[in-house]
């Protein structure tokens, strides 16, 4: 499909500048927001409706966050084939509302390498659910936007505005973007583990 409207959409940011606006900017296109932790908090706190993971999971977030998005219920809506009829009537059949919108940005990863921090401790700031969710919806751009960081707001809802959807030629550049973001963030793990003791 070329244009996507935006219905739903996933948020679940570590570097949250800008993320009210963009949310409450979706929100009043008519957009659902389902939101993580921290996230959702954030978004509540700024009189946004918004809808917890674990609540369209129907599963807590447990071991401390470690699992949060790792369900069929999110990445089942974030990876259906929307112009793939069987992919929409196993979405209908399994009641998974599609997604349209996965706005992700990783632990910073950096900053725990730059405190030194004991190996054990350092891992826990290696995002999982987030490269996940963003490689998910990189790989379905046919059928999602996914929105690797606050720098792309601005051109997001501009299309909003000005054509109620978003193009292809968008989805596919953010797409490109995320792919290469995510490589270089799981080479900068690679490289740390390489030169860190066990």
């Amino acid at each position: 499909m070329d244009r996507l409207v935006i219905k739903r959409a996933i948020l679940s940011v570590t570097d949250k500048s800008g993320l009210p606006e963009f949310a409450r900017a979706l929100a009043a296109n008519g957009v659902e927001l389902v939101s993580t932790g921290g996230t959702a908090k954030l978004l509540s706190g700024e009189g946004l409706g918004v809808t917890e993971v674990s609540q369209v999971t129907g599963f807590p977030e447990i071991m401390g966050g470690r699992v949060k998005t790792l369900h069929p219920a999110i990445h089942a809506g974030v990876l259906a084939d929307k112009d793939n009829p069987e992919h929409m009537a196993t979405l209908t059949e399994l009641c998974i509302k599609p997604f349209d919108l996965v706005c992700v940005n990783l632990y910073n990863f950096a900053e725990a390498a730059k405190k030194e921090l004991p190996l054990k401790d350092a891992v826990e700031q290696i995002d999982i659910g987030g490269p996940t969710l963003l490689r998910a919806a990189a790989k379905n751009f046919h059928s999602m936007l996914v929105v690797p960081g606050p720098d792309h707001y601005a051109a997001i809802l501009d299309e909003i505005q000005t054509d109620g959807a978003v193009s292809l030629t968008l989805r596919k550049k953010l797409a490109a973007e995320t792919f290469a973001a995510v490589s270089a963030y799981d080479a900068m793990i690679a490289a740390y583990l390489k030169d860190h003791d066990a």
